[in-house]
């Protein structure tokens, strides 16, 4: 068990590797891309390979949202329908469904909510760094 709000399951297609840290590329089985950026060290502990089963694990607080995609350095972004925005006394949870093929939790400001006009039941888009990806295997 990990706190950890948001698990993408798939296969790694890709392992780019670097003199410090790689990239990994992950495709779930509808064929959604995950890309992250982790140390050498990782990759050669959990014996990271095209065609290995992980997971990508992503904490809600490094989810960004948006109303639609951009062209920005962030690697991973996921188009789904907001399912519900749980509001507290300064952030909100956002969840997203992405497919039905897997959800994303987002921790953002009640100001982002409010500017970016996000609801229930409407798209949005989750923006997420390739750094902000750590990969689990079983």
């Amino acid at each position: 068990m990990i706190s950890a709000r948001n698990k993408i399951k798939g296969t790694i297609r890709e392992v780019k590797e670097g003199a410090v840290n790689g990239i990994v590329k992950l495709e779930t089985p509808k064929g959604h891309k995950v890309s992250a950026t982790i140390s050498m060290e990782a990759i050669r502990e959990l014996s990271l390979k095209a065609g290995k089963e992980a997971t990508a694990v992503i904490k809600a607080t490094e989810v960004m949202m948006a109303n639609d995609f951009l062209k920005i350095s962030a690697r991973n972004q996921f188009r789904g329908k907001i399912t519900e925005i749980l509001p507290g006394a300064v952030n909100a949870i956002v969840k997203l469904d992405v497919d039905a093929e897997f959800g994303l939790s987002s921790t953002i400001s009640l100001e982002a909510v409010k500017e970016l006009s996000l609801k229930a039941g409407e798209e949005a888009v989750a923006v997420i760094k390739a750094t902000s990806v750590m990969i689990s295997v079983d």
